[in-house]
């Protein structure tokens, strides 16, 4: 597995066991039970897993992931650590960097900044411009349901357009926030935002930004 998907899985994995199984994350309508089983349901039940994006496989997935809710705590958190089972292509190097980096920063983020003592924190320069050569690619698609202009800007002046529109809104931030921004955790990621204070209201209380 690659540096950065490896290192982030075994972090949310420490988080998801220091939190315990009923503790809030970020994700709407789940605890770090529901979020464990949605990590493992998405590495071990592909045949479920499709559910996320293909709404007549959507029932199917809500009653997979109940049953691994259901799981031991303790076991989700240990198949989260192992990863993938053994024939699974999160296995290849190059899969598991391009699909598992992001998500596994995301939800580790959703761990930890659902706690009242979170603080931001420190990610080296290769793993910024690792996250930012991702946002880049999926910028429009993240921005897709956005009803106003919106642009990324990290704090040396690259951008990324997320929509185009007017008004439009910046937002200013390191990679690392400005994913989670794009990502649909607004209030929890450190960004600037500029632009007309109705716009900004809007892009910050919309629920179509993300997946």
């Amino acid at each position: 597995m690659s540096t950065f998907a490896k290192r982030e899985r075994l972090l949310l994995a420490d988080l998801l066991e220091t939190a315990g199984p009923d503790a809030p994350t970020l994700c709407e309508g789940w605890r770090t039970r529901d979020l464990a089983a949605h990590v493992v349901v998405r590495e071990r039940r592909p045949d479920a897993a499709g559910g996320a994006l293909i709404k007549p496989l959507a029932a199917r997935l809500d009653k997979v992931l109940q049953e691994y809710a259901a799981k031991p705590y303790e076991e989700l958190i240990q198949l989260i650590r192992t990863g993938p089972p053994r024939f699974s292509p999160f296995q290849l190097k190059q899969v598991d960097e391009a699909a598992n980096t992001v998500e596994f920063y995301i939800h580790a983020e959703d761990v930890r900044r659902a706690q009242p003592d979170w603080a931001p924190r420190e990610l080296d320069p290769v793993f910024q411009d690792t996250l930012w050569s991702r946002l880049e690619r999926t910028a429009r698609l993240l921005g897709r349901g956005v009803p106003t202009g919106l642009v990324l800007r990290r704090p040396d002046g690259q951008t990324a357009v997320a929509h185009r529109g007017t008004p439009v809104v910046t937002a200013t931030g390191e990679p690392s926030e400005l994913l989670l921004f794009a990502f649909g955790r607004q209030r929890a990621a450190r960004v600037e935002l500029e632009g007309e204070p109705d716009a900004i209201a809007t892009v910050t209380e919309t629920k179509q930004l993300g997946f």
